[in-house]
């Protein structure tokens, strides 16, 4: 004789409905309306003059005039973030004299505007017509004229570099601050030489503070060469408003200057992407 199990029937319980989110949907729709409206402004209106864009978007004169940004952010950048690492070090010295010059510079050069230090170090030779070089407080070997040796591209270099540097300071030194404090006396406590402490140990961790600021600082820079206008430097927006000065095409010229900046600093913010990837790696 054989017996079967009674039919087990499984509880179901109470059905959990997703929460509803009606004004989340609306505020789409309503973006998504206005990215419409704005894309239909910038095909159907003729006053954009988008074929003149395509006219003049590739013409040589513009892309010296991009090459010329790119010399003029490569240096600014460079020099700037050298100088700035050794004035972040200053900063962070126990010397009071160090420190002290080191906060001097980064009060001054970010207090003054850029197109002031631009306009300085362009009319230099007004203060020293000409620059000595030897001993000091001593005899020179030699001198030059300031106007042979402060051009108007090395003028623009200098500013940008010099004003770059007193940001580029503060970012390496928030970044050297942000390691932990343990590191450094474990590294120390190792037995480890100075300077291979600094670049081995302390730099890569600091770089995942550092790279996303200073990515932002230089495509702030890219942007900021375009003061340079003030000294006839055929830069991108100096020689767009050579261009439309002559033919009248104002907003299209303009259009232009955006689409390259855009352009740039696209390129430039992939960089900073793969370069925060690389320093954040092992990052719990």
């Amino acid at each position: 004789m054989t017996t079967t199990a009674p039919a087990v029937r499984h509880a179901t319980g109470p059905k959990v409905a997703p929460t509803r989110h009606p004004f989340r949907w609306l505020a789409a729709a309503g973006v998504l309306l206005l990215l419409a409206m704005a894309a239909n402004s910038l095909v159907t209106n003729p006053a954009w003059e988008w074929e003149v864009v395509g006219q003049y978007l590739f013409a040589p004169s513009v892309l010296r005039a991009v090459l010329l940004t790119l010399e003029l952010t490569a240096l600014g950048t460079v020099f700037g973030f050298l100088l700035g690492g050794v004035l972040a070090v200053m900063r962070l010295s126990p010397n009071p004299l160090l420190s002290s010059v080191a906060w001097g510079y980064v009060w001054v050069f970010r207090a003054v505007p850029l197109i002031l230090q631009l306009l300085f170090w362009y009319n230099l030779a007004l203060l020293y017509p000409r620059l000595s070089f030897g001993i000091p407080f001593g005899p020179s070997f030699f001198s030059v004229g300031t106007m042979d040796l402060i051009g108007p591209v090395t003028a623009a270099a200098l500013g940008l570099a010099l004003h770059q540097a007193a940001y580029a300071a503060e970012v390496v030194r928030g970044g050297l601050l942000a390691v932990d404090p343990g590191q450094r006396e474990a590294a120390a406590a190792l037995g480890i030489p100075r300077v291979r402490r600094f670049f081995r140990i302390i730099l890569p961790q600091a770089m995942r503070s550092i790279v996303p600021n200073a990515g932002n600082e230089i495509i702030g820079l890219v942007k900021g060469t375009s003061v340079v206008y003030i000294m006839a430097l055929p830069e991108l927006f100096y020689q767009v408003q050579v261009i439309y000065m002559r033919n009248g095409r104002v907003v299209a010229l303009l259009l232009v200057a955006a689409v390259w900046y855009l352009a740039l600093t696209t390129v430039m913010s992939v960089v900073q992407h793969y370069v925060e990837r690389h320093y954040g790696r092992g990052r719990s």
